[in-house]
């Protein structure tokens, strides 16, 4: 097994959580949110996350809005709808008990 491949497998299954968690802290613009997704070390790249961003648009779980720029062209900054902080709050559950789960299995006696 190809330890590298793993641990970009668990990073991707846990993305698309953390940029809604991103975004639930207000507007944010998408190169702020790789910005910070690249210093807590989750190895984003542009051609990850804006399909993904497109994807929660889609789903309703996320909005965007235009916003001129004096220094370039418009920015979209996003923002979570109510479906998409119904969601994540659902995602926080399940996130919370497969700590725990995995917790427990990590101490478990042999």
């Amino acid at each position: 097994m190809n330890l590298e491949n793993t641990q970009v497998q668990m990073r991707k299954g846990i993305l698309e959580y953390c940029i809604l968690h991103i975004i639930s802290r207000g507007e944010v613009y998408a190169s702020d949110m790789l910005e910070e997704l690249t210093s807590v070390k989750m190895m984003v790249v542009e051609g990850t996350l804006y399909p993904l961003l497109t994807r929660l648009r889609k789903a309703g779980l996320v909005e965007y809005k235009w916003v001129e720029s004096t220094g370039g062209p418009p920015r979209k900054y996003y923002t979570l709808t109510n479906d998409g902080n119904e969601f994540l709050d659902s995602l926080d559950l399940t996130w919370n008990d497969l700590v725990k789960s995995t917790q427990r299995i990590k101490k478990a006696k042999q």
